[in-house]
């Protein structure tokens, strides 16, 4: 058995019905939506058409939502339907991230996520969805596509019909007759400040999506007549998290790979300094992750119930044996155990790596933010962790393990990481992309509205300046610890913002 939706846009006249019979049906809370209406208006008066579309859950055969959730709240039923389980879900929002589609929102009263289950209740008893049995002109058809001799299947046999985004590889069962590309694809239509009866909602938890007037992914003579809005998911907790982290999982490997290089001695202070940055950055880490669940007192089922495939769960074990080796290598340096600390240290330098990468996978799993699935990051994330274990070890004072000897060490790191970092964050976003939403999102940061805080912060503070200070130290003379300092400050401040800018971006592409 597997459930699927036809909707006949030659029969649809956009008159709400089902989004009212399923707001009705399943007590959905006003603000959010299961099913929605959208208008897009195309042509040039007299020759001007409107044309509909009934956007939900598309029940894919292979749903990335239920990959990347952490808990299981997520599930994918015998019969095709994806369902959720409002009790196991901890409020990551990992899922709405992951739907290419819009189709998941956050439940204001319950602080769960939720979506379009197929009527399930109604299902299970042999009924039809409240949207099918209400519409006026049989324009939304659900039944089984397994089976040949129902409707629906024979629809998508007979008719010529398609899905959204067939690119992200989720077999989506929601399929459309006579699907128009302007309303299709999400970033066609023209969306102004209003529509036709009301005006975008601003008051969307982090805005929603961006609408550039000059976007060359726009049609013409296409304009979004009627939409809902939906809230980008992650607020700053995300991109703080990503800089913490970095921070954490770097700050013991730049002075491992420069005593592997003979470049550095082993130093008792400095191991038991970097080890206590290291915890503290990584317990932030765990902080704001926990920060940004709407349901924090559910936090440890992503330890005892966890999913396996899920790269959040993952990560948090990843993190877990980071710390608990960072741990046993500050106790063992503090102890004075000085061969402890040379057999724990690479152990500890490679979870280090691990932490730091592991992000990537995670939002490889973000099907529905595509700017973020760059076969560049796990290899960046790296060399942003080793840049912060630089501008850390540069920071040092002397009387926790800074030294004369580390401060060449420390500027020549900076210069060398600084060098790959701006390599790799350009080839990010300047590099081609294999898909519109993943070009949109590099456009949004490199010409849209977080253009100023990407070149200006970014790259100019985080980059190009100190990268300048550095060099110049060097042409001179050998950079002083003040000049170093300067450099690495910059460093951090600009990485903090490059985070900030890659993570709103990414989630501000229209996905609907």
């Amino acid at each position: 058995m597997k459930y699927g939706f036809v909707i006949d846009n030659r029969k649809c006249i956009g008159c709400h019905a089902c989004t009212v019979a399923c707001k009705t049906e399943n007590q959905v809370p006003v603000g959010v939506n299961r099913t929605w209406v959208k208008y897009v208006e195309k042509g040039i008066f007299p020759d001007a058409r409107r044309v509909f579309q009934v956007t939900r859950c598309n029940h894919c055969e292979k749903p990335p939502c239920v990959t990347i959730c952490p808990v299981t709240a997520m599930y994918q039923r015998k019969d095709g339907i994806v369902d959720f389980d409002s009790d196991r879900c901890i409020g990551c929002k990992a899922c709405m991230q992951a739907c290419p589609y819009d189709a998941i929102y956050m439940d204001p009263d319950h602080g769960t996520a939720a979506k379009c289950h197929f009527c399930a209740h109604r299902t299970e008893v042999g009924l039809e969805p409240a949207c099918v049995i209400v519409c006026p002109e049989h324009a939304i058809i659900a039944g089984d596509l397994s089976d040949a001799s129902s409707e629906a299947a024979q629809l998508v046999a007979r008719e010529s019909v398609r899905v959204r985004k067939p690119e992200q590889g989720t077999r989506p069962k929601l399929y459309y007759i006579d699907g128009d590309e302007n309303a299709i694809v999400p970033t066609a239509a023209r969306h102004e400040s209003f529509y036709m009866w009301s005006e975008r909602n601003a008051a969307v938890q982090g805005g929603g999506a961006s609408y550039p007037v000059d976007s060359p992914l726009l049609r013409k003579n296409a304009l979004a007549a009627y939409d809902v809005s939906h809230a980008r998911p992650w607020g700053w907790q995300v991109p703080a998290y990503c800089w913490t982290k970095s921070i954490g999982s770097g700050a013991l490997a730049v002075p491992a790979i420069a005593m592997a290089l003979g470049k550095l001695s082993g130093d008792r202070v400095r191991d038991i300094a970097l080890a206590t940055v290291a915890l503290v950055f990584t317990a932030l880490t765990t902080v704001l992750l926990v920060g940004d669940l709407d349901h924090k007192e559910r936090f440890l089922r992503v330890v005892f119930m966890p999913q396996s495939k899920s790269w959040l769960a993952r990560g948090a074990f990843i993190l877990i044996a980071y710390s608990g080796s960072c741990g046993a290598f500050w106790l063992a340096a503090v102890a004075g155990f000085s061969s402890v600390t040379s057999i724990l240290l690479w152990p500890t330098v490679g979870l280090g790596f691990c932490a730091a990468a592991y992000t990537a996978f995670l939002f490889g799993q973000c099907e529905g933010r595509d700017l973020w699935q760059t076969p560049l990051l796990p290899a960046h994330l790296i060399v942003q962790a080793l840049l912060c274990g630089s501008a850390v070890l540069a920071l040092l004072p002397k009387a926790i393990g800074g030294s004369s000897q580390a401060e060449p060490v420390a500027s020549a790191m900076l210069v060398v990481f600084l060098l790959l970092h701006l390599l790799m964050l350009l080839g990010e976003v300047a590099m081609p992309h294999a898909t519109d939403n993943a070009r949109y999102g590099a456009r949004l940061m490199m010409q849209g509205p977080f253009s100023a805080a990407f070149w200006g912060g970014g790259v100019g503070v985080g980059g190009v300046i100190p990268l300048m200070i550095l060099l110049g130290g060097f042409l001179f003379s050998a950079p002083n610890r003040i000049v170093v300092g300067v450099a690495s400050v910059l460093v951090l401040a600009g990485l903090l913002i490059f985070e900030w800018c890659f993570v709103m971006a990414g989630q501000s592409v229209p996905n609907s």
